[in-house]
């Protein structure tokens, strides 16, 4: 079920004995990977509490439409745009017969006239309510006005009462498979991917520092399009003043060391690490405690820098290397030359080679051209805008990681 990594999944339950599995599905969903909330109708809480809920899935449990606190969290349209998935388990007669006339009198009906999620139902009820005229009449209504909702069972068997027949809730195991079924296999599904991104500050005294002009841009599109492939990514950044792609975790640094030794502690288990952080190569020998002045008469100063550690070369030869190492060379003369040099000398897998004395495609701009080298092969792509070059690397990269 590795569909399920980092997807959003609201789990939806009503009234009914079978609100007992639900706590066993929020376990199955979470072990799957997935961020998982939880909404409870009043009738609900009458079966489980929501202090389990909570437990099961590390977050605070929904059940009030008009609540304060949860207005200035994580409010009822909010949490309908967070979702992916909306799936009621179990869904009762009684609300299925509220979403057949439209009805948005509690939380739950109301996110689920309000989300654009994938929608699915769990039905769970006695056997003879399930076959009631009505009760089928409610289906086929909701099966006309809704034709991409997904039907979960029911499952047929003994039920709590003791009746026989079609009525069950499906068991958890098999709604977190459907869960899952609802999702496409993404080319990352259940890989891991590390990305550095922006520059690096290398410190002279307490208000000057040597940097560069990278913006990061480059390194948030592809870390956006690495989450959206289904990879977990973590994203190292240098000081920019970028917001963090979503589904992304961020680690924020300053120096060269700082970002060095960030990305070392990913190690381990890491399918894809890709550099795109513009580090400083030096940094000063020494670091003043004070602001430097300048002195009357002076006409220069000196700086004795000393070489920081590079980072991509230390993870391409490092004993817990990841699957494929991918290394950026911003370049400003002899492109491909200088890519094809440090493919050899860093010892990785491929390099993403552009042009940054371009004006169109330098440093801070939204476009860029680039070409992706390999041992054995050289694809070029582009211009295009950042964020679709980002998705063909992922591609590209993706590919021949499978191959």
């Amino acid at each position: 079920m590795q569909t399920l990594t980092r997807k959003r999944i609201l789990v939806g339950i009503t009234g009914g004995i079978a609100a007992y599995k639900s706590a066993e599905l929020v376990r199955e969903l979470v072990r799957a990977g997935a961020d998982v909330r939880v909404v409870m109708t009043p009738a609900a809480k009458e079966f489980i509490t929501p202090l389990t809920l909570q437990a099961l899935s590390g977050n605070p449990v929904h059940h009030t439409l008009l609540d304060e606190a949860a207005e200035m969290g994580m409010g009822h349209i909010e949490l309908a745009r967070w979702a992916d998935l909306l799936l009621v388990a179990p869904a009762s007669a009684d609300f299925i017969a509220r979403l057949a006339a439209g009805m948005g009198n509690d939380l739950l009906t109301t996110l689920f006239l309000a989300t654009q999620a994938k929608l699915a139902l769990a039905p769970a009820m006695n056997e003879k309510m399930w076959l009631n005229a009505s009760t089928q009449a409610n289906v086929q209504q909701l099966q006309q006005r809704f034709p991409d909702l997904a039907w979960f069972g029911p499952d047929a068997g003994q039920q709590a009462c003791g009746d026989v027949g079609p009525g069950r809730m499906l068991e958890p195991v098999g709604l977190a498979q459907l869960a899952a079924s609802c999702f496409e296999q993404n080319v990352l599904t259940g890989r891991k991917v590390v990305i550095t991104a922006g520059p690096t500050r290398e410190a002279i005294d307490p208000v000057r520092y040597l940097s560069n002009h990278s913006s990061g841009k480059m390194g948030f599109a592809l870390a956006a399009a690495a989450a959206e492939a289904g990879a977990a990514v973590t994203l190292i950044a240098g000081p920019v003043n970028l917001p963090t792609p979503d589904r992304v975790d961020r680690l924020d640094v300053v120096s060269a060391r700082e970002m060095h030794e960030a990305a070392m502690a990913q190690l381990g288990a890491v399918d894809l690490f890709i550099g795109t952080a513009a580090v400083a190569d030096f940094r000063p020998d020494t670091l003043a405690d004070q602001k430097l002045k300048k002195q009357d008469g002076q006409s220069g100063m000196t700086l004795t820098l000393v070489q920081n550690p590079d980072i991509i070369a230390s993870v391409a030869k490092a004993e817990q290397r990841p699957t494929s190492v991918v290394a950026f060379a911003a370049e400003t003369q002899n492109l491909l030359e200088y890519a094809r040099r440090k493919l050899d000398r860093k010892a990785v897998d491929w390099v993403v080679a552009n042009d940054v004395s371009r004006q169109d495609i330098g440093f801070g701009q939204d476009h860029n051209e680039v070409v992706l080298v390999g041992k054995d092969s050289e694809r070029p792509f582009g211009p295009a805008s950042k964020h679709q070059v980002a998705r063909w690397l992922i591609e590209q990269l993706s590919a021949s990681f499978h191959a």
